[in-house]
């Protein structure tokens, strides 16, 4: 016995005339449509009877251009609706005024879903059979559904200004319903109250280029203006990993440390008591006993400890090749101070001179210090091939940035969202 797929049947609009111009209209939600417009006179016409009504007349000079035209048919999620309505809706809000675009999309087996445009941000939304559940949310009034809490963000009373195509229920321009919109991105939970009775939504949000495939639509999609209630952000999920990675880089760079650190010699090869004699004005140079600096080009570290107490000590060097006379000059203050406040500066200085050759050196030593210090004992070493760990913490404030720019981009982001809020922050001014 063979099987067969079951299609099903195609089902054909129904063709009526307008009763106020003689143009046919045609009926594509069947039994489900109770008001359509007349694509010519633009009257609104009572389906509910076989004989037309007109119920609105059009007096408005401009006529609203779709951008998906009546009757262009889309597929979402496997299944394929067709634009039977259109309408256009606005606020008015101090001195401000803004309106969006609404689809009616149908399909004959599965019913309604709609589809709202403002300013190049897209949203599917489809008609709630149940109440959502109270919660709060950023201290404020919030629902909660399908596991999601939704935060209220805006609020209005929205007026239908232009419409053309069918519709479910008796359509009139003019008419006005109260909107609460909740968010939990990249989905909208919305409230439209007319009366006593409050209907809801869930609205889905959908890129311009997505929707446009969906309808095959020529061209491309108006282009998204700023940031959109419920438009998901581009770096949810980006912030933890981001500081994943970072972390995952700073055990990398560690190991790197130690391995660094126990590739160097880091070997002391002199090491030598000073004193400074007071009552001098200065003191005549003096060179150091010889030491050996073996292997290559390496560094050297050349340090000193000063015993200074409120005072300094200031040391000329000149680091000596013994057998080519290559000098390497340089100096260092140590300097400490301390009082009721606090201290100032370390008895303790030293300096990395990058890549000496190995041989036979000593150091030429010039101190100066104020004529009215006292005598001053100090120590100088030489270290050879040490590490050098600037670099590392360096590379550690640097492998901070990503993270950081994806944290800043994520609040700015998070920001432009809700300016655009009821509850927007106080830093964002009433105009906004």
């Amino acid at each position: 016995m063979s099987s067969s797929l079951v299609t099903p049947p195609l089902v054909k609009a129904k063709s009526l005339s307008c009763p106020n111009c003689g143009a046919p209209v045609e009926l594509r939600g069947f039994a489900h449509t109770l008001s359509a417009v007349c694509p010519n006179c633009l009257s609104v016409l009572d389906t509910s009877s076989p004989e037309l009504q007109v119920l609105d007349t059009f007096q408005g000079k401009e006529r609203v251009q779709p951008k998906i035209p009546l009757g262009t048919r889309g597929t979402f999620n496997g299944t394929v609706y067709e634009v039977i309505g259109f309408q256009e809706r606005s606020v008015q809000s101090g001195g401000d005024f803004y309106s969006w675009d609404e689809y009616l999309l149908f399909n004959p087996y599965k019913g309604f879903r709609y589809l709202t445009e403002y300013c190049g941000h897209w949203n599917v939304v489809r008609a709630l059979s149940r109440v959502p559940e109270t919660a709060r949310a950023r201290g404020r009034q919030a629902w909660r559904l399908d596991g999601r809490t939704f935060a209220a963000f805006d609020a209005m009373t929205a007026a239908t200004s232009y419409v053309i195509g069918e519709f479910p229920w008796q359509v009139c321009r003019g008419e006005t319903v109260r909107c609460e919109d909740y968010i939990s991105p990249p989905y909208m939970l919305s409230a439209e109250s007319t009366g006593d009775e409050v209907t809801w939504s869930m609205g889905e949000y959908w890129p311009g280029s997505k929707i446009w495939q969906a309808f095959r639509l020529a061209g491309s999609p108006p282009y998204a203006q700023g940031v959109f209630s419920n438009q998901p952000s581009p770096f949810a999920g980006k912030i933890g990993s981001a500081w994943r990675t970072w972390l995952w880089l700073n055990v990398a760079l560690f190991v790197l440390f130690l391995l660094f650190t126990f590739m160097k010699a880091n070997r002391e090869v002199f090491r030598q008591d000073y004193v400074y004699l007071s009552g001098k004005s200065s003191e005549a140079a003096f060179v150091t006993p010889p030491f050996q600096l073996n292997g290559g080009d390496k560094n050297v570290e050349v340090g000193v400890h000063a015993s200074v107490d409120n005072d300094w000590i200031y040391l000329n060097f000149a680091l000596i090749n013994d057998e080519t006379g290559q000098t390497f000059d340089f100096a260092r203050e140590v300097s400490y101070y301390h009082d009721s406040d606090g201290t100032e500066g370390s008895r303790n200085n030293s300096v990395v001179i990058p890549s000496v050759p190995g041989g036979r050196y000593y150091l030429r030593i010039e101190p100066e210090m104020s004529p009215s210090s006292p005598s001053t004992r100090y120590e100088v070493f030489v270290r050879r091939d040490v590490p050098i760990y600037s670099y590392f913490w360096i590379a550690a404030m640097l492998l901070l940035i990503p993270p950081i720019v994806v944290l800043i981009r994520s609040v700015k982001f998070e920001g432009l969202r809700w300016r655009e809020s009821d509850y927007a922050p106080a830093s964002s001014g009433g105009d906004d």
